[in-house]
């Protein structure tokens, strides 16, 4: 499926790693949102539950292995141009737990790095981002 100008929405997944009082987040190497931190994640394939997903695009983009613990946020995230939809995103996001790797950057991932939460307004995060982040770090702090 097309990504620009779909005919449909893509689902999407994102992983909130959540270690030591750090959040993980990536920077884009390609659109939508080149260059940008943000959370890491991907498209979802056919046939491929949520939470393994997130497994999956995490290893690819960080190298690590997470566990899904539990759907932060689903959300939409539509892009337009003029009067067509360009990006059109339902992303779901987990909160996550480290299992084990290196954290290293790799597929579409220009770069990768641990922060905490009041570094976060360094990164430009977009709105949403930062607030599923926020609630990945409440919701890690229940857990414990």
């Amino acid at each position: 499926m097309k990504r620009e100008y779909p005919d449909r929405p893509i689902v999407g997944v994102g992983g909130v790693v959540i270690d030591r009082h750090r959040a993980l987040l990536i920077r884009r190497g390609s659109e939508p949102h080149k260059g940008a931190w943000s959370i890491p994640g991907g498209m979802l394939e056919l046939g491929e539950e949520l939470a393994e997903g997130v497994r999956r695009e995490l290893k690819e983009e960080t190298g690590l292995e997470v566990e899904p613990l539990e759907i932060v946020a689903a959300f939409d995230r539509i892009t337009w141009e003029g009067k067509r939809v360009k990006y059109h995103y339902v992303i779901v996001d987990y909160v996550c737990r480290r299992k084990r790797g290196r954290l290293k950057p790799a597929s579409d991932v220009v770069d990768a790095r641990w922060a905490r939460r009041e570094d976060l307004p360094k990164y430009h995060l977009t709105e949403m981002a930062t607030k599923v982040i926020l609630e990945s770090f409440k919701m890690m702090r229940r857990r414990r």
